[in-house]
């Protein structure tokens, strides 16, 4: 997930991968982001209140890696080789006993030290994060987040007309004469406003807790990539549309190309979700059905016709 190709801007890479909440110790939680070229890197860390940021290539890389780890002399595709199986399972929650990350941050600098070994030697390396400016925070976190927010908007509204049309089929199944069997599967007609007042007054305040380092959450990380993807899209259209001859347009030119072509994993989800809708209109296992048929019942007192034929 975290590899990509080189030729490509890293800022603009960097956009198309997931935050993800790392807790370092006991004090120090952060969000993190991170991609791997074949020639360099490119680091991205948050506390919400600040950000840092660092772009390395090979010169930096060998230089540090000089500096750090005297006794040790590799190409530096083996030191990015080494980083990215370290910090993927860092991505992932996943800590080895072999590995030591420690953190030391200000309002203008972040260090994150790794402690860890290559080839049988103590392996070591700092990410020397500076501050990122304002128009990187803007591009990487707040402009994801507000698209994001219209799109779980849409979300909530589409979800409440539905149940709205649910109420009204179950409401003409009731005026034909059905009931139902079990009266625990009883619901109340959804009612929109009684709903937003519920979720302002109870639901609101644990959402906005966000001290437990767990922001972004499975599902969310997904909707972030997808927005960055159509924003990279909807960029390569307007640069399209406007003059393309600088070398920064053609960079995100080339970037919004390659995110038009789905990553398999992406592919992979929207298959299985099209094979799962289809087993799911085709095949419905006999639990299911009678979660289905057998609480509604016909009245005794009024014959149904056609209701279920």
């Amino acid at each position: 997930m975290l590899r990509m190709e080189s030729t490509e801007d890293p800022e603009n890479r960097l956009l198309l991968q997931p935050w993800t909440s790392v807790c370092f110790d006991e004090s120090t939680k952060l969000m993190i982001k991170v991609w791997f070229g074949d020639a360099g890197y490119a680091l991205l860390l948050s506390d919400l209140s600040s950000m840092w940021y660092e772009k390395v290539d090979t010169e930096v890389i060998q230089q540090r890696s000089k500096e750090l780890n005297k006794r040790l002399t590799a190409h530096v595709s083996s030191f990015l080789s080494r980083l990215r199986s370290l910090i993927c399972p860092l991505l992932e929650g996943e800590k080895s006993s072999s590995t030591i990350f420690s953190c030391q941050l200000s309002s203008s600098t972040l260090t994150l030290r790794v402690k860890s070994e290559l080839s049988g030697l103590p392996f070591y390396w700092d990410f020397r994060c500076s501050a990122a400016p304002v128009k990187m925070v803007f591009h990487q976190l707040v402009q994801p987040l507000m698209a994001m927010s219209l799109v779980l908007q849409s979300q909530v509204q589409e979800l409440a007309s539905l149940l709205l049309r649910k109420d009204a089929e179950i409401e003409d199944y009731r005026e034909s004469g059905a009931t139902l069997s079990r009266e625990r599967l009883k619901t109340e007609p959804f009612n929109e406003e009684s709903f937003l007042q519920t979720f302002e007054t109870k639901i609101l305040p644990q959402a906005c807790c966000l001290g437990d380092g767990h922001q972004f959450t499975s599902n969310l990380k997904e909707l972030y990539v997808s927005v960055s993807q159509k924003q990279a899209r909807a960029a390569c259209k307007r640069h399209w549309e406007g003059d393309c001859e600088s070398p920064e347009h053609a960079s995100f030119q080339d970037l919004a190309q390659k995110a038009a072509d789905l990553p398999n994993e992406e592919k992979k989800t929207e298959s299985q979700s099209a094979a799962a809708q289809c087993t799911q209109d085709t095949v419905v296992p006999s639990s299911q059905t009678q979660k289905v048929h057998l609480p509604i019942a016909k009245s005794k007192r009024k014959k149904a016709k056609g209701l279920f034929g």
